[in-house]
């Protein structure tokens, strides 16, 4: 019988660098066909997903604007269009699993895959197809973090999981300081307080506004959505 799970549908923040080769090529297909396959294995729980990825593995618009010769606006862009790479790699890879997937940009590119909507999101979530959300929120500034929260928030998601590094929430950098503690559960007013980096302030507090409970865990677990979703992983439970 398959675990139980408090959640109906999630959306699963991912990183950019997640999707990375081991010898820094952009994109590793092994690592693609374990989260596609990590993906059926959630929806056979019963759980509808969408998917936000970032684009960290190509290039980070606020990193290279740092260095002067291109402004935040433009390196935000090019980040933006790495995301919808990113996106319709994960795309292809669940269509190959037999995953019915559908990417949605938030900057219109209507030859490459369809433009973000709502209600045609909501609609394909409803049909058990998984929802790849690329393009951030389409407007400079705003991380894909950001973006995360605000359309699990539009699509009526009951958590977002973020699959990071680690395997939930430290009280400091866990690589750095032996003596950090990892939190079961904090609350989105004492992760802001507490200045904890796992999420940018503006995600946090879009996520305290919305009630969105926020589920941090390593994406470097066997079948890490499916294991961190029916408490078979630890995790890092953040709730209002």
């Amino acid at each position: 019988m398959p675990e139980t799970t408090p959640y109906r549908r999630v959306l699963v923040k991912l990183s950019g660098e997640a999707l990375a080769a081991p010898d820094g090529y952009w994109l590793h297909p092994p690592m693609l066909a374990a989260l596609a396959e990590d993906i059926r294995e959630a929806i056979a729980h019963g759980i509808e997903i969408a998917i936000v990825v970032g684009g960290g593995n190509l290039i980070r618009g606020a990193r290279i604007s740092q260095a002067g010769w291109i402004d935040r606006a433009t390196g935000d862009s090019l980040g933006m269009m790495a995301t919808v790479m990113n996106s319709l790699a994960i795309e292809t890879a669940l269509n190959a699993a037999g995953v019915q997937a559908r990417t949605m940009s938030a900057v219109s590119m209507p030859t490459i895959c369809e433009t973000y909507a709502r209600q045609p999101a909501l609609h394909h979530l409803d049909k058990g197809q998984v929802v790849v959300l690329a393009g951030g929120t389409g407007n400079p500034y705003f991380t894909t973090d950001t973006a995360a929260v605000l359309r699990a928030a539009e699509l009526r998601c009951d958590a977002v999981l973020k699959a990071t590094q680690v395997d939930g929430v430290y009280s400091a950098d866990p690589k750095r300081d032996p003596e950090a503690i990892r939190y079961d559960s904090i609350t989105h007013d004492e992760a802001i307080a507490r200045d904890l980096k796992v999420m940018d302030t503006a995600a946090f507090a879009l996520a305290r506004e919305s009630r969105l409970t926020i589920v941090v865990g390593s994406v470097h677990a066997p079948s890490s959505v499916t294991a961190i979703l029916t408490g078979r992983s630890v995790s890092t439970r953040v709730v209002p």
